[in-house]
């Protein structure tokens, strides 16, 4: 152990480098050109890995706000990338160097461009402060250690010593969380209030994330799946978070007596903004699922909630009690029923059916049932579970009329494969978010939506004249 902690602090030692924002030294083994050279290289992964959002005005709109705050950073002789990426993911990040990286699914929840301006210089926090190289070099600072220790005690290569590294490994990254976080937040709260926006921007933005995030874990526990958080939330809501405040109050004596918000900019700015799905992944329309590239179709139960989610569809019963989910195998082999045999098991009940030329097996036990259909040369699953034996009884009919519904895709339904996309109106008298959700492709959470994405969760009205986003 004395070797391990000797060779750390040599790593430390050889290692420190006076920090831009604190004037202090940092533990960091990267020079600013080997920084700038790995952001480089991981922007080009990052570009592999989304697709970059096609409006030139909209990049253009996001990268002037971007550098206007970088201009008032402690880096501001770095040269900054800002790019808007095309996922629905509610997202903001930066890699080290000055690459800083919004989705398009972050932006419907904004709603001015101060927010816009709090989650950037967020981003823009973590690399003046050069959050990401210090977590490499701490990272790597444990591997060093353990590579030269190794030199000396053979044993530590073992499973005992591998435990030792990583609990000193532990103790080193310990912190890089929160503590990052709220940084990143007193930093970003500063270059608002240079830039002349309202520091307290940082807290509006992360109430209106916190309120997403709650929304999605709701949705979430229906489907069974991990929610999806914004990566630089904290676990409280941001109005109880006392730190936070702290933090962003700093910078208040800072900010311009009559800072700019920027609403009317922003809202024109992302009028037109692809909502949701994109067509890359299939849309869902009034409950019914459309894949272009696939050339699929199918409808589910009108009162169930449907999740177009990355590697599979979901659908959820009214009580949350039963879940379909269809998925795809490119690689099928045998008949439909052979196929749903060998899924579920030989004691089930199959039949097979000729859907339009497509054939098709449906599958039945006491809690599980739905169907197989061959498109192509892929097959389609849908299978119903219940979390509770017996629960899905009352939705056989359902549940077997999804799956009778799947088809080929038409002409017409062609037409309707694009992504949905944000609309800015003025609300006129009477108008509320419920009649503004009648009809609305987005379904049954259409209300709630609206709510979210004008910054009046969960019980807001518009006011008559007001500008407020739609989605259609």
């Amino acid at each position: 152990m004395r070797f391990v902690i000797t060779a750390l602090a040599l790593a430390l030692l050889a290692g420190c480098a006076q920090n831009p924002v604190t004037g202090q030294n940092d533990f960091v083994m990267m020079s600013e050109s080997q920084e700038v050279a790995e952001g480089r290289q991981a922007d080009v992964q990052i570009k592999k890995q989304y697709k970059v959002y096609e409006s030139k005005a909209l990049q253009d709109y996001v990268n002037r706000v971007g550098q206007r705050l970088a201009k008032q950073s402690h880096r501001p002789n770095l040269q900054y990338h800002f790019t808007v990426l095309d996922t629905p993911e509610v997202n903001a990040f930066a890699l080290p160097g000055g690459y800083v990286y919004v989705t398009r699914g972050i932006l419907p929840y904004l709603n001015s461009e101060a927010e816009l301006a709090a989650v950037v210089g967020h981003e823009i926090g973590h690399v003046t402060a050069r959050h990401g190289v210090r977590q490499q070099s701490a990272a790597q600072a444990a591997n060093i250690g353990l590579t030269i220790a190794s030199i000396f005690v053979p044993e530590i290569g073992s499973m005992g010593g591998q435990n030792i590294t990583n609990i000193v490994g532990g103790a080193l990254l310990s912190g890089y969380g929160r503590e990052h976080e709220l940084e990143a937040d007193r930093l970003g709260a500063q270059y608002l209030a240079r830039a002349d926006y309202d520091p307290q921007a940082i807290i509006s933005v992360l109430r209106v994330l916190k309120n997403q995030e709650l929304k999605d874990i709701e949705l979430a526990k229906q489907e069974g799946r991990e929610p999806r958080r914004y990566s630089g939330l904290f676990a409280t809501h941001p109005d109880n978070d006392t730190r936070l405040k702290q933090v962003v109050g700093e910078a208040d004596k800072l900010a311009p007596a009559a800072p700019f918000e920027g609403r009317a900019e922003f809202l024109a700015a992302t009028d037109g903004l692809a909502f949701g799905d994109s067509s890359d992944q299939g849309v869902v329309r009034n409950n019914h699922f459309y894949h272009a590239d696939l050339g699929i179709a199918v409808a589910f139960p009108e009162t169930w909630q449907v999740h177009n989610l990355p590697d599979t569809l979901v659908a959820v019963s009214p009580g949350g009690e039963a879940m379909l989910q269809m998925k795809m195998d490119q690689q099928p082999s045998g008949t439909p029923a052979e196929y749903a045999r060998r899924m579920v098991g030989y004691g089930a009940q199959t039949r097979s059916l000729d859907l339009n030329g497509l054939p098709a097996a449906t599958f039945e036990l006491s809690n599980t049932m739905g169907g197989v259909i061959y498109q192509g040369k892929y097959a389609y699953i849908l299978a119903a579970q219940a979390k509770a034996r017996g629960g899905l009884d009352a939705h056989r009919n359902e549940i077997f009329d999804t799956v009778r519904s799947f088809h080929t895709l038409t002409a017409e339904e062609r037409k309707l494969v694009k992504p949905l996309s944000i609309r800015v109106i003025h609300v006129r008298a009477g108008e509320t978010y419920a009649k503004l959700a009648q009809g609305s492709p987005l379904g049954k959470s259409a209300e709630s939506y609206l709510r979210l994405i004008n910054a009046q969760y969960p019980n807001g009205e518009p006011r008559a004249g007001q500008a407020v986003k739609i989605v259609e």
